[in-house]
């Protein structure tokens, strides 16, 4: 499991390298607004990161572009999050690239497991890919952001 460390670095097309690792508190804060997602408070995400079940980060010339995350219970359930990928280095596969390694993490460690996601926008057609179904009308996804 991550739990912060780096591990299992990858080389990807055009010079970026994915690898398995928590992203830092300023490039967790950075890539969330960049891609477009709801920003995050300094003081949530210094004190949720370090909850990372799995994650990873990807990088070109050492700078973190796109990442994603597991967070969940260890065995029993598990959400994918974060999953965000800068806008000037979209549509270069990076977003399958980040699923397949969450995924390959949850097959090789979480036989079993529930797990689950949100699919923001047109996401949901990267998510499909992977074998995630809409949960309506059996269930249905809902949420709230405490403020």
């Amino acid at each position: 499991m991550d739990r912060g460390g780096r591990r299992g670095a990858g080389r990807m097309n055009d010079d970026y390298a994915l690898t398995a690792e928590t992203p830092s508190i300023r490039d967790y804060l950075r890539l969330r607004v960049s891609a477009g997602l709801s920003p995050k408070a300094e003081a949530n995400a210094t004190a949720g990161l370090p909850n990372t079940w799995f994650a990873v980060v990807v990088r070109k010339d050492d700078q973190a572009v796109g990442m994603g995350r597991i967070i969940g219970d260890g065995g029993l359930f598990f959400q994918i999050v974060d999953i965000a990928v800068e806008p000037a280095h979209q549509g270069r596969g990076l977003g399958k690239a980040i699923m397949t390694a969450l995924m390959d993490q949850l097959h090789r460690d979480a036989q079993g497991a529930y797990v689950s996601l949100i699919a923001d926008g047109e996401a949901n057609r990267l998510y499909a890919q992977y074998g995630f179904e809409p949960t309506a009308p059996k269930s249905i996804g809902m949420a709230q952001v405490i403020r």
